[in-house]
């Protein structure tokens, strides 16, 4: 009788220690990218931008993570500091006071700020996060060595990714640097200039 409640409750141990680390696995979020050197997905591409770096005037300020950020605003047609909208040529890597203004603009199109006063102008886990709501499968895999293709699903235009197997974004460029073509989303380096 003892080695049968013994046996119970041990089983009844793994059981719960299986199920409580099941759930903390499931509930995780993402892991923060930036370290990572690049804009990296989560689990699921549908969680891949929330727990981004910082993207600033100060923060990866000439960086092709950036670039991705300007062409999400060219997406979204957000407008720049002289109320024009945000256009394609504007998306060179470099966050500058133009690409502040624009995302402080989008922040208040948003509902992430109330007035242009109130917003901060930096692309961090709420304004990033807000940008994973308009993250849509087109096609692919994440399976071995093949691409998913994500679209991002803009107020304007819509834009496409790539996402690799390890989750690295792949974004499409015109810059010199690069020569034009794909390049990696990294938070080290500018092919988009």
């Amino acid at each position: 009788m003892t080695l049968r409640k013994t046996h119970s409750r041990l089983g009844a141990g793994i059981v719960a220690a299986l199920a409580a680390c099941a759930l903390a696995v499931s509930a995780s979020p993402a892991s923060a990218s930036a370290s990572s050197g690049y804009i990296n997905g989560g689990a699921t591409w549908t969680d891949d931008f929330g727990d981004e770096g910082l993207l600033s005037t100060s923060s990866y300020s000439n960086s092709s993570a950036t670039c991705l950020w300007q062409q999400i605003l060219w997406a979204e047609g957000a407008n720049e500091s002289d109320g024009t909208n945000f256009d394609l040529g504007d998306a060179d890597g470099v966050f500058g006071s133009n690409t502040q203004h624009a995302t402080k603009r989008l922040q208040v199109t948003w509902g992430l700020a109330d007035s242009f006063n109130d917003a901060d102008g930096k692309v961090g886990s709420n304004t990033f996060g807000y940008a994973d709501s308009k993250l849509r499968f087109a096609s692919g895999s994440t399976a071995s060595g093949e691409y998913l293709r994500v679209k991002y699903d803009g107020a304007v235009r819509d834009l496409d990714f790539l996402r690799t197997q390890e989750g690295r974004y792949i974004l499409y460029t015109s810059g010199s640097q690069a020569g034009g073509g794909a390049v990696y989303a990294s938070y080290t380096a500018n092919y988009c200039d």
